[in-house]
């Protein structure tokens, strides 16, 4: 491993600037960064360690009725926080269903966000790759690329992002706040992953320096809470990344769909919101035949970037799935298998 600073901060605006020098990356769990480093895949000068700073490891309600997530809250104790499994069903699913219970207690929320792809061209340092070395080349485009982008991607890149956390967040209008050189901002976390176009070393809309203090949930998301479910098929149960997932939230009045919230995972190099499906189910009776046409929707632009053109019907299965589960009703209790197709809810892993 390479030799490197290690700098240990006292307040959020000293890590900013620690952070903000060439070569510099944030240390919060490392549960991604250590790997990268040990494998030579990130080589950086200098460590800034957050896990200490103050304000950033609250779950908090606001005067507006949004949830406040502070960037250094654990995976585990977001997931099995009682209030916030009734109120983000969906969220508290999803986050269960990714790595193991070891790697929960660990990982934070503001990690998971910026967790790197898992390609594995992008790991194995013999091999080209434009996200690790801009202007290489990309070797999973003639490679092993069954489980690559079928949206957003580019001849540039074909990876995915990992997140299952972050594709239910992206579906209820997630806000991530930011402090940076400049001071405090928010973005949509909708806009903060990039898709690789032509500069796939670019992976979030980040500059040097900035540090993700929180990610907040709008009012309007609890109003899902009685049909949200998210789904994710993956190539074993236990422990793996989405070959493809989904995030379905419903809210429904008189019969019909009165909004709808719609989001994939695994398919692209970020959370992608399929708002054009969305359209097409809102004000309407919530049917297998209405959900077959937002499935189709939701994939009308996706395209194989390799040997995965099976991931694009993969993908409407799981959309019409995560919808039709949304439709029934969110389960009293997370089932046993959290996200998984072949999940009964009994066996429940919290209430």
């Amino acid at each position: 491993m390479k030799p490197f600073d290690y700098i240990r901060p006292a307040t959020v605006a000293e890590a900013v600037a620690a952070a903000a020098q060439p070569g510099a990356v944030y240390l919060a769990a490392g549960t991604n960064l250590l790997d990268l480093m040990k494998g030579g895949i990130s080589r950086p000068d200098r460590l800034v360690d957050v896990t200490h700073l103050d304000g950033l490891d609250q779950i908090e309600t606001l005067a507006d009725g949004s949830l406040r997530i502070g960037a250094l809250v654990s995976n585990a104790d977001l997931a099995h926080d009682a209030d916030f499994a009734r109120s983000y069903p969906a969220v508290a699913e999803a986050m269960l269903s990714g790595a193991s219970a070891q790697l929960r207690n660990a990982a934070t929320v503001g990690g998971n966000l910026l967790q790197r792809t898992r390609c594995a061209y992008f790991y194995d340092t013999a091999s080209r790759c434009n996200k690790r070395e801009a202007g290489s080349g990309c070797d999973a485009r003639e490679g092993e690329n069954r489980t690559h982008a079928v949206l957003g991607w580019s001849e540039g890149c074909i990876a995915t992002h990992p997140s299952d956390f972050c594709v239910p967040l992206v579906a209820l209008d997630a806000v991530v706040e930011i402090e940076g050189r400049n001071g405090r901002r928010e973005i949509a976390l909708d806009a903060l992953h990039r898709l690789p176009g032509h500069t796939p070393e670019r992976e979030s809309a980040l500059e040097p320096g900035d540090l993700i203090v929180a990610v907040r949930l709008p009012p309007a998301a609890r109003s899902f809470a009685t049909h949200a479910r998210y789904l994710k098929v993956r190539e074993r149960t236990s422990y793996a990344f989405a070959v493809v997932s989904a995030a379905a939230a419903l809210r429904i009045e008189s019969g019909k769909v009165a909004e709808v919230r719609l989001a994939l995972g695994g398919v692209a190099a970020k959370p992608w919101r399929a708002r054009a499906a969305e359209d097409v189910l809102k004000g309407v009776t919530p049917t297998a035949d209405a959900f077959q046409e937002a499935a189709w929707r939701a994939l009308s632009d996706a395209k194989p970037s390799g040997d995965n053109a099976f991931k694009i019907e993969l993908a409407r299965r799981i959309v019409v799935r995560a919808l039709t589960l949304a439709a029934a009703g969110t389960p009293a209790r997370i089932p046993a298998l959290p996200a998984s197709p072949f999940a009964s809810t009994s066996g429940a892993i919290h209430a």
